[in-house]
């Protein structure tokens, strides 16, 4: 097979894998702009009224309320425990530290579904009956994995002698950390913090498990709304979403690059 051939075939190969992951999101994004009270493709007109219901939905507001509290305080708690334990993990000498690096990033290889009746069985075993703790604390377990694995590569590749000529230029300790440390792991810090508070914001079968008939995310309310009501203002709430995604993504990419956020991921 030659070189043209082969690129040919990789390039066929690639954009029939974007449009495969892409088909659905697109026809939701139709489906928004359904002129009819169903999920309709709008082949005969087109209608913005149900982006405009969207704010009416019962119980969106507190359901996107509360998910966005939840996952800035998960992101945020993830952030500092994350940074600990990478920084123990790769400048501690810990005994095991591969052991260590793996179970930190053990809950992204359990399914949900048993994760959420583990957690929802320990925070009865000890007392926690409260809503909003057991969902931070869930979705910190949720998150944390993704900060842990983002901080254990950059730090891996910081280079630790940088610290040590700061202070022989006459800065302390913590001078030294918040002028060297932390702006070389800014793009970490962003990526880590961009996963992180997606995966808490998307999180299903976790939450479905905490919450209440009073305390419900946006997640789980979006599954009560299929079940009730059926009608496009769902897919505008979704293409919304998709919308504020995108934006983010392209708000890191502006800022670090998504060639390197994947390094860093990875």
């Amino acid at each position: 097979m030659s070189a043209t051939l082969a690129r040919i075939v990789a390039l066929a190969a690639m954009t029939f894998a974007a449009l495969f992951l892409l088909a659905p999101l697109l026809v939701i994004v139709a489906a928004s702009f359904s002129p009819t009270p169903v999920f309709d493709l709008p082949l005969h007109g087109a209608s913005l009224r149900w982006y405009a219901a969207v704010g009416a939905l019962d119980g969106f507001w507190p359901a996107l309320g509360l998910s966005l509290e939840i996952a800035a305080l998960s992101t945020l708690a993830s952030l500092v425990i994350g940074t600990l334990a990478a920084l123990a993990i790769t400048r501690g000498y810990l005994p095991g530290a591969g052991a260590l690096a793996a179970a930190l990033v053990s809950p992204l290889m359990m399914p949900g579904l048993v994760l959420g009746v583990a957690l929802l069985q320990f925070f009865r075993g000890i007392g926690l009956v409260s809503t909003f703790p057991e969902l931070w604390l869930a979705h910190l377990i949720v998150t944390l994995p993704y900060v842990g694995r983002t901080m254990i590569a950059a730090l891996s590749r910081f280079d630790f002698a940088l610290i040590d000529a700061a202070r022989t230029l006459g800065c302390n300790f913590p001078a030294a950390i918040g002028r060297v440390l932390v702006p070389a792991l800014a793009p970490a810090y962003l990526t880590a913090s961009l996963f992180s508070f997606l995966a808490s914001m998307d999180n299903y079968p976790i939450s479905i498990f905490l919450t209440d008939a009073r305390a419900k995310t946006l997640p789980i309310k979006m599954l009560q709304y299929i079940e009730e009501s059926p009608d496009p203002t769902l897919a505008a709430l979704s293409t919304l979403i998709l919308l504020a995604t995108l934006a983010l993504l392209m708000i890191a990419d502006r800022a670090i690059g998504l060639h390197r956020m994947a390094g860093l991921a990875e």
